[in-house]
């Protein structure tokens, strides 16, 4: 079974790199008219090469340093690397930044060519031999073969393949390589249109298989697109996958709206953002520190993004250092876990460091606390249950479907992963509706209990002379979120912890209620008594604030604790009657109505003993909470339980 990989060049300019590609393949990556016209690289080249049970898809890059953003671009989603030396030249300034590179994509196999051999004297190439070695002293390179070459004579050129070969076969077993399963994904490097076709894009496949007819996705912008026909190295097939350079031909798009940059993958995988959390390296070469907040540009998979760097566990990065950072880009990008990406100075351009995606999708954090940048190093754990409940911690409140442990975390098997969260209590299930769940994370659900009590704490700050604060208005405060589900489940977790008190009438914090002064206590004692003796012919509000003469202000406040106690019950607006007054109103109503006879409103006047100002809103209440209903001019019964008195 042949086994596909990415090989990618590496080197500085005019040091043989196309050449020897050609030596190799028979075929000239340098496609471009002023490509060949210069006899230079300028963007990327491809070919194909066969090792044995391995098949190659080389690009080939620039050597230049002005386009080390095209070489960014084609060493996305390498697998292994031959860095090429020119025996005649020796290290040279791209050799060296190339190298950095290549360690910042975390490459983990590669091979060293020394290439024009025929035009260097046996001493002098010990000497660049000997400075190679000391160059990737350290690297992923330090025991790569190194091979002498000329592609004039065909030196070295067998034994060159057979590296690769060996160099694959490590290249094949290594933790990128087999990490990269799941759905399909390719950075597009390139975009152009066939007459009669349409528009094509070309990549290297990072992980995922895709075939002709499905349906795909262009990110950023949820660009849907079909697959109309596939090309490996202009070989038509059915299907493509990871580890192979493709073009496809896409249905549903104009060539102009994608460009190098774009992320081709399958619908709903990647999510575009403009945020993202990071590890980061500074490199020991690195001109100066970096400053917190500073401007740098971003080469994420094909994309380079103008962003700032925010330091989130120090102030200043000397070179050679590493930190954890959020990278605020200037444009939307789809990237996903683990994926790396190089820094380079905004100016002068110079590569400074790199490191690896660890939140593609993250919320700003502002002053991260010792529990944030904790689970920031979860997030790189390699154990996926631990990144995996890091993942959902950093979703916050937004519902994290388990799906999107993929691409947040690199979990593969996300049903057994995901159930091992909920089995561990870890992540915590709501019930929001039938079939559909609100998942969140217990550290993230324990700090919303924590708003909650400050919000609760707030408001009975705001009203003093209140035991209870109404459901409606604690769900108001947070309904930005459009997630009642989510605060009602927090507050029944507070109730069971014994932390809020909950009643019909509302929630009070632990600890929490109306501070009334001596006076103020007494009145309220003498209201209740007062609404008592007077049955179903109570006080109005403006006679209870008369008769309290210099505390008539805090009346109306007064009355509403004791609705909030259960001592009176607000029967309409500035009307209340005690408690037990309700429950005669319910037992007269009930005997009276129970021969299934209505009455008029003059018959429940005369039945309670009081007037019309007073029975036509006892009534109205009793149509309102259900009790009787308005059938014409009378009143029936409805046949609904007795409600239980209040305790």
């Amino acid at each position: 079974m042949t086994t596909h990989l990415i090989l990618a060049t590496a080197g500085h300019i005019d040091h043989g790199k196309t050449s020897l590609i050609r030596a190799l393949t028979g075929v000239d990556a340098d496609r471009l008219p002023d490509e060949q016209r210069r006899g230079i690289t300028i963007d990327l080249g491809f070919a194909e090469l066969d090792v044995d049970d391995y098949r190659l898809g080389i690009v080939d890059v620039p050597g230049h340093e002005r386009f080390i953003r095209n070489m960014l671009a084609g060493a996305t989603g390498t697998d292994l690397a031959l860095l090429v030396v020119a025996a005649d030249d020796s290290v040279k300034p791209q050799t060296r930044e190339h190298l950095e590179i290549l360690r910042l994509l975390e490459i983990e196999a590669g091979v060293i060519a020394l290439t024009k051999c025929d035009l260097a004297e046996d001493d002098w190439i010990e000497l660049v031999e000997q400075e190679v070695r000391e160059l990737v002293q350290g690297t992923f390179l330090e025991e790569a073969p190194l091979v002498h070459t000329s592609t004039e004579t065909g030196d070295g050129l067998d034994q060159l393949k057979a590296a690769l070969c060996q160099a694959a076969g490590r290249a094949a077993e290594s933790e990128q390589v087999r990490s990269m399963q799941g759905p399909f994904r390719m950075a597009i490097d390139r975009t152009f249109t066939i007459s009669g076709h349409g528009t094509v894009v070309t990549g290297s496949i990072s992980s995922g298989q895709t075939s002709v007819g499905d349906d795909l996705t262009i990110e950023p912008g949820n660009i849907p697109v079909r697959v109309r026909g596939l090309q490996n190295h202009d070989q038509s097939v059915e299907q493509v996958s990871r580890g192979q350079r493709a073009a496809i031909n896409l249905a549903g798009v104009h060539h102009t709206a994608v460009t190098r940059g774009h992320e081709l993958a399958a619908p709903g995988y990647l999510k575009p953002s403009r945020r993202v959390t990071a590890s980061l390296k500074m490199l020991q070469s690195a001109p100066r520190a970096l400053k917190n907040r500073s401007k740098i540009r971003v080469h994420l998979g094909t994309a380079e993004l103008l962003a700032t760097v925010r330091l989130l566990n120090c102030d200043l990065l000397q070179p050679g250092e590493t930190a954890k950072v959020q990278l605020l880009l200037r444009e939307p990008c789809a990237t996903c876990w683990a994926q790396p990406y190089v820094l380079r100075s905004e100016s002068p351009v110079v590569t400074i460091g790199g490191g690896q995606i660890l939140d593609p999708n993250a919320e700003l954090i502002r002053r991260p606390s010792p529990q944030q940048l904790e689970k920031i190093d979860e997030l790189g754990s390699s154990n996926v249950l631990v990144r995996a409940a890091a993942a959902y911690y950093f979703s916050g409140l937004r519902n994290c479907h388990p799906e999107t442990l993929s691409f947040a975390a690199g979990v593969h098997d996300v049903g057994s992963v995901y159930s091992q969260l909920v089995e561990q209590q870890e992540v915590i299930e709501i019930d929001m509706s039938p079939g559909k769940l609100f998942r969140i994370h217990r550290l993230v659900f324990e700090g919303f209990q924590q708003r909650i009590e400050s919000t609760l704490r707030k408001m009975h700050a705001q009203s003093p002379l209140r035991s209870k604060i109404e459901r409606a208005k604690l769900l108001s405060h947070f309904a930005y979120l459009q997630n009642n589900a989510l605060v009602v489940s927090a507050v029944e977790q507070m109730r069971i912890d014994k932390r809020v008190q909950v009643t019909e009438h509302g929630v009070s914090l632990a600890g929490c209620g109306p501070q009334l002064s001596a006076n103020e206590q007494k009145l309220l004692g003498q209201l209740i008594e007062r609404f008592k003796q007077a049955g179903f012919k109570p006080p109005s509000v403006k006679e209870c604030q008369q008769a309290a003469d210099r505390l008539e202000r805090v009346v109306p406040a007064l009355l509403e604790l004791a609705v909030t106690d259960g001592d009176l019950v607000a029967i309409g607006k500035d009307l209340f009657v005690h408690t037990e007054t309700e429950q005669q109103l319910h037992e007269q109503m009930k005997n009276s109505l129970e021969n299934g006879q209505g009455l008029t409103v003059s018959e429940i006047r005369e039945i309670l003993n009081t007037t019309r100002k007073y029975a036509v809103p006892l009534v109205e209440y009793l149509d309102r909470t259900g009790f009787t209903r308005r059938e014409g001019d009378v009143r029936v019964l409805v046949n609904t339980p007795y409600p239980p008195k209040s305790p």
